[in-house]
C-alpha cells in the first residue's frame, strides 16, 4: 500500500508565476511527496504524488489558467488495473 496514491500533474498557465513560491506552498499545505516543479514565470509544470488532488488543482487553479491535467491512481496500477 502507497502512503500518497495519487499521481498528480498539471499545467498553469499565468502571470508572474514563481517555482519557489508554488514548491513552498505545496510543500506547507498539501501532504506528499515526489515533488517537482519546474517552469518559468508564464508556465509552469507540476508532478506531485498525494492522496487530495483536487487541493493541487485548486490552488494552481487560483495562479492561472490549468490545463494538461493528469490524476492517475497508482495503487491501482501496482495492482495491475487501470490508474
Amino acid at each position: 500500500m502507497l502512503e500518497y496514491k495519487f499521481d498528480t500533474q498539471l499545467l498553469i498557465e499565468g502571470e508572474a508565476l514563481s517555482e519557489d513560491a508554488i514548491h513552498d506552498y505545496i510543500v506547507a499545505n498539501i501532504p506528499g511527496d515526489c515533488l517537482l516543479v519546474v517552469g518559468d514565470e508564464t508556465l509552469i509544470k507540476i508532478h506531485f504524488h498525494t492522496n487530495a488532488p483536487w487541493k493541487v488543482l485548486e490552488y494552481g487553479a487560483s495562479l492561472g489558467d490549468i490545463h494538461d491535467v493528469v490524476v492517475e491512481n497508482m495503487e491501482r496500477q501496482e495492482n495491475g488495473l487501470q490508474g
